[in-house]
């Protein structure tokens, strides 16, 4: 039986969308939804980085694209194609997240969103491990998303695509309006099992 909803698809087909949809879904529906979703940032019509937002509206750094100016003062950098990561501030605000999931109020169940556990973010060893303990506790169901397959495969997404408690829909240009309602049906089934 799963107990976790992952979506994947190409970049830019709107999964943080869905995601965003999904957790206005469950409010209303009196779930409690904790976690944290991957936004572009834009400047003058082009985008020149990624921030980390809260559910609850907290927002950070991800990633910038790297300006000259911006020389790494002897940190380590860790870049993805020409956006250099913020892990600090990254981790700062998601693996604070991590630490209060397990403590349910009540013990009622909750949805933990990860949008996404991407290239960017697995710089993280931290990330890595509070991913891999939340995916194995019972006290929530995960709304996660993880990109396609390309290039050499990243451990913990084929990890969590292989896992069989984890059910993942591939979302397209052809199937993103409909297939919310197939999410929260989902998602109701996992939260239906309480430990």
């Amino acid at each position: 039986m799963f107990k976790h909803v992952f979506l994947t698809g190409p970049p830019g087909v709107g999964k943080t969308t869905l995601v965003q949809k999904a957790c206005e879904a469950l409010v209303s529906s009196g779930v409690g939804v904790e976690g944290f979703y991957t936004e572009e940032v834009r400047e003058g019509g082009r985008r020149v980085g990624f921030d980390v937002v809260t559910l609850t509206g907290e927002r950070g750094h991800l990633s910038r694209i790297r300006d000259a100016a911006g020389a790494s003062h002897g940190r380590r950098e860790y870049t993805v194609g020409q956006y250099v990561v913020d892990l600090p501030s990254f981790e700062n605000l998601a693996l604070p997240l991590f630490r209060n999931v397990g403590s349910a109020d009540g013990g009622s169940r909750k949805v933990f969103v990860i949008d996404e556990i991407g290239k960017m973010e697995l710089f993280s060893q931290s990330f890595i491990r509070a991913v891999r303990q939340t995916l194995d506790s019972s006290s929530c169901t995960i709304l996660g998303t993880i990109p396609i397959p390309k290039g050499k495969p990243l451990g913990l997404v084929e990890e969590v695509r292989s896992r069989r408690d984890v059910k993942v829909f591939t979302v397209s240009k052809e199937n993103r309006s409909a297939i919310l309602q197939d999410i929260l049906a989902a998602l109701q089934e996992c939260l239906k099992q309480t430990p």
